[in-house]
């Protein structure tokens, strides 16, 4: 898989912590506004073309037993007290027939339905997108690799706490494991 050609029958987007409380986080090479807007552009264009739109969010269990603990120097991705920190942004959704996934880890694979979900609707690609680029992004891309799935990424339809931690993953890590292309050359080949 060396070329962008997607199989609308067999490709789904999966979109990554795209959430309130993650979207106000600093972030670059893109501001969280841009990775919405990009983001949002695809799952509009896979809805209206009855493609799935897989809404991946992150929130410990009620008592915080399943949280990741980062070792000592490391910024925690944790829910904070807000009440609204785990919802969907707006501009993404949900929306009719989208698959909302929760997700209590970095990966959107590790302990969810996004497999069986997935296989069940014979997806044997994926669109990938969504914050952090070398965390949440990198941690499921790793995983659908293992799975067997062909990944496109939305590179710029992701973003990472600096502009190093996303280059490197999109330079070094995701050219490995599928194709890296920008919004517009995705939704020009859909």
């Amino acid at each position: 898989m060396n070329t962008l050609s997607i199989d609308k029958a067999k490709t789904a987007l999966v979109v990554i912590d795209l959430q309130k409380g993650i979207v106000k986080r600093p972030l670059a090479p893109y501001a969280s506004d841009v990775v919405v807007k990009n983001a949002a552009a695809i799952a509009d264009f896979f809805r209206k073309n009855g493609m799935p739109v897989f809404l991946v969010h992150v929130t410990p269990s009620p008592d915080g037993k399943d949280a990741l603990h980062p070792i000592a120097d490391a910024e925690p991705w944790t829910q904070t007290s807000q009440p609204d920190w785990a919802e969907i942004v707006p501009a993404m959704g949900p929306k009719q027939g989208d698959l909302v996934i929760t997700k209590h880890q970095w990966g959107a694979f590790y302990g969810t339905e996004l497999d069986l979900e997935l296989r069940r609707r014979g997806m044997t690609t994926i669109v990938l997108c969504g914050i952090s680029t070398n965390i949440g992004v990198e941690s499921t891309a790793r995983f659908a690799y293992e799975y067997g799935y062909h990944q496109i990424f939305a590179e710029d339809a992701m973003a990472a706490v600096s502009a190093e931690e996303h280059a490197f993953t999109v330079t070094k890590i995701f050219p490995r494991i599928g194709l890296v292309r920008k919004t517009e050359e995705i939704l020009a080949d859909l």
